[in-house]
């Protein structure tokens, strides 16, 4: 089985803030490397939702996990479903969210999923086989203007107009290697320390798995599912989804998103991040040494941070209210304390006010 290493795994738990106690999930489990830091820094008391659309990656991390059985629990489902898992499963709110997108050593080095174009396999790339779209689909079905507007959109590949039509001319390409030599005719071989087919595999596999589509999907969920203090934490790999990663936590950060001009703001978008980490993140070089499949990670943390409404969350009670202070603690009043004078003081908490319980 492949080495696992995760990916700057002592600056993911500090990011996270992990304490005791802690509800934590992990939205990219792969092997389970750092879901087991995790599990080690929120115990006793903590626990970990871990999820994965890739049912070979849930195999390896519950026999990983197994230790910390009754404190994890694993799904094998996309993280853009991350708001309905957490729902289904009673895990909200939470005190921590991870994503870490790079590809895993699993997935690269296991024969016959198609990611790696140095291991000769059926052109698949897919995450999960329940899934449709495979990467051969792509490549012997679209046009040469489809495929070379994928690959310059979703691989940053300057030379996707010479390689589409190759690639339609060499049709059909039933193997990785088929690929990788038909983007060498095209482009020529390797001159410098990236690969000739490195960009177009990115494309493919970005296609086949709507990774980008999905990852703006699920980051807009985990600021839902955050506590107030709590912290959302992604590492990238590639400039687009970091570029992703760096808009939504910059508009999250920001309470006017209007466009510049406009005299009065009236989006109404209001701030529900703190950006953690002002300077992204990246390994050390002895870590790049260590495991050079790492040299790329960027790692961006943000917090989530109480909004108004938010500030006070009232429980009834026959004879007391219980004011939530923003996360921080309850306020225990009679419900003669609750009043005119209480409510003009605090106007947030007059809006979620429901009145005396039966």
């Amino acid at each position: 089985m492949p080495v696992h290493i995760p990916v700057l795994l002592t600056e993911t738990v500090e990011a996270l803030a992990v304490r005791p106690g802690g509800r934590y999930v992990d939205c990219t489990l792969g092997a389970g490397g750092h879901a087991a830091a995790i599990l080690e820094r929120c115990l006793p008391g903590g626990h970990l939702l871990g999820i994965d659309a890739d049912p070979a990656a849930i195999e390896v991390a519950t026999a990983r996990l197994a230790t910390y059985r009754d404190s994890v629990r694993l799904v094998n489902d996309n993280f853009a479903k991350l708001g309905e898992i957490c729902r289904e499963y009673d895990f909200a709110p939470v005190d921590g969210i991870l994503f870490d997108l790079g590809l895993s050593s699993l997935q690269l080095e296991t024969a016959g999923r198609g990611f790696s174009f140095q291991i000769d396999a059926a052109l698949d790339m897919r995450f999960s086989p329940a899934q449709q779209l495979t990467a051969a689909d792509i490549v012997n079905g679209y046009s040469e203007e489809e495929l070379a507007d994928l690959i310059w959109k979703f691989g940053e590949e300057k030379q996707s107009r010479r390689i589409a039509p190759r690639i339609v001319h060499s049709r059909p390409l039933r193997t990785t290697f088929d690929l990788v030599k038909t983007i060498e005719r095209a482009v020529g071989p390797r001159r410098g320390r990236i690969h000739p087919a490195t960009r177009t595999f990115q494309a493919l596999r970005i296609a086949v798995n709507q990774e980008l589509a999905n990852l703006e999907v699920a980051l807009g969920q985990a600021v839902e599912l955050l506590h107030p203090g709590g912290r959302l934490v992604v590492i990238s790999y590639h400039s687009l989804e970091d570029r992703i990663v760096k808009q939504f936590m910059r508009r999250e950060s920001t309470d006017c998103v209007c466009p510049p001009g406009t005299p009065v703001c009236v989006c109404g978008h209001k701030a529900s991040l703190t950006i953690i980490n002002k300077k992204i993140i990246t390994p050390s070089v002895s870590e790049v040494q260590a495991n050079p499949r790492s040299r790329s990670a960027r790692l961006r943390a943000a917090e989530r941070i109480i909004l108004a409404e938010e500030r006070f969350r009232i429980v009834s009670r026959p004879s007391y209210m219980a004011v939530d202070i923003g996360g921080f603690g309850y306020l225990f009043l009679r419900h003669e304390e609750i009043g005119p004078d209480f409510t003009r003081a605090h106007p947030e908490a007059s809006l979620t006010f429901s009145g005396r319980a039966d």
